[in-house]
């Protein structure tokens, strides 16, 4: 991995925490990379002063009325052409100071790598959980019901990044929509199980992976992950491996399921989030939606006794 790029997007909310994430970018093992920056409704100047410091960074200013999506698309799609590989971080997070190095590394084997992630508060105080591959578990087994390649612990071959472009300016989970663009692709998943980014809870999280859960916060989820799916089924890339793309339908299908059996029903869904309030949830995002041990309440036409 000759040429390796560090991306990360600032947006306004997160002026506080991007010292500590500009102190630990600075504090990696290995400093040879190129840093691009993209900018959400901010300026360079304002980044700038709000880590404390002046980073040799190509800046990719987003332009009026962009989305996120849109953003990272326009930073994203010059980067791809100038590099081998690229390390994906949020700069609302921190780095340990091995993310980097072992991220190349990682890309030397595979086209998409991920790493554990430790989730902190806002003050980066440790919440006594980790986000990892479940015991058993290839990388690829993750997607594309769940996800655990996020924009803040993955790392992509620019050529497989390139491939799961252009990203539609209404994605909201840009993270797990490249993510299972790949899969689709029938790209090669590694993950390693080493922490190395602390994961930053706080409520501009989109992302939610603790509980306890609220018949309103599942509903509002199941509803973010049926708008992802329709997405990418509308537009499935090219080279798509044709068992992956019908997985993919299966899912789409158990999850609007789920929606109509259980979501739309106010009892059926306060005993679903009773019973996945007591369950030991799988440290992934999305496990809380259609979880597959309470199956039956969708596709049972009468609820059990």
């Amino acid at each position: 991995m000759a040429s390796l790029a560090v991306y990360t997007t600032i947006y306004p909310g997160v002026e506080r925490f991007l010292s500590d994430w500009y102190r630990s970018l600075r504090g990696q093992t290995d400093q040879d990379f190129q840093l691009w920056i993209g900018l959400d409704s901010l300026t360079a100047a304002a980044a700038e002063q709000a880590m404390g410091g002046r980073p040799e960074a190509i800046w990719v200013s987003g332009e009026s009325g962009d989305t996120p999506a849109e953003v990272r698309q326009r930073a994203w799609g010059q980067m791809v052409r100038h590099h081998e590989g690229v390390v994906l971080v949020d700069s609302d997070d921190v780095l340990h100071p091995t993310r980097v190095a072992a991220a190349r590394r990682a890309l030397s084997s595979s086209d998409v790598a991920g790493c554990a992630l430790r989730l902190v508060d806002e003050r980066n105080r440790n919440l006594d959980l980790v986000m990892q591959l479940p015991e058993g578990t290839a990388p690829a087994d993750i997607l594309p019901r769940h996800n655990l390649y996020g924009l803040s612990n993955s790392a992509y071959r620019c050529d497989v990044l390139a491939q799961c472009l252009s990203i539609p300016a209404d994605v909201v989970h840009v993270d797990w929509f490249i993510a299972t663009r790949a899969w689709l692709n029938d790209a090669a998943f590694g993950f390693d199980p080493v922490v190395r980014m602390d994961y930053r809870q706080h409520g501009a999280n989109m992302a939610h992976n603790r509980g306890p859960f609220s018949p309103e916060r599942v509903e509002a989820d199941t509803a973010a992950v049926q708008r992802h799916f329709k997405i990418l089924r509308v537009a499935p890339p090219q080279a798509a491996v044709p068992e992956r793309l019908a997985l993919l339908e299966q899912v789409a299908a158990d999850i609007d399921a789920f929606h109509q059996h259980v979501v739309t029903e106010p009892e059926r869904l306060a005993r679903y989030v009773q019973e996945l309030n007591a369950l030991p949830l799988l440290p992934i995002w999305w496990s809380h939606i259609a979880h597959a041990s309470l199956r039956f309440l969708w596709t049972n036409p009468k609820e059990p006794e």
